[in-house]
């Protein structure tokens, strides 16, 4: 190869199948299915219409799923909402948590635990 050869890279689609998904068990932390973020992202499109929420962060971790939502980008979360797999026999995968590490709502079933969203409009009193 000469200095002036085209760097070349094999294009994904032309001829190679494309990558098998990986299931996120698999690779050592816990995620949200499809179905749960789009649940959580319904109640998080209604908070940011109504001007509650801003902005939101997403958090694999090895033992947790945790969405967190913000009223700012620089704040620390409003609310996590968290999935632990480990407590789903016990207490409940999902609960809801406040800023100060209140929980809010826990269950086992996630719509539920969404529902206390909807149920007193909760806000931050600055």
């Amino acid at each position: 190869m000469s200095p002036r050869d085209p760097v070349t890279f094999p294009r994904p689609g032309l001829g190679a199948p494309p990558p098998a998904p990986v299931p996120a068990a698999s690779l050592g932390f816990v995620a949200f299915s499809r179905g749960e973020l789009a649940q959580v992202l319904s109640v998080y499109g209604r908070m940011v219409a109504a001007g509650e929420w801003r902005d939101y962060a997403i958090d694999y971790l090895k033992d947790a799923a945790v969405f967190s939502v913000f009223r700012r980008a620089a704040e620390v979360p409003l609310y996590r909402i968290e999935k632990r797999p480990k407590l789903a026999q016990k207490q409940g995968a999902y609960c809801v948590v406040a800023p100060g590490g209140l929980i809010v709502k826990r269950g086992h079933d996630l719509a539920q635990v969404l529902k206390v969203f909807e149920k007193r409009r909760l806000r931050v009193v600055e």
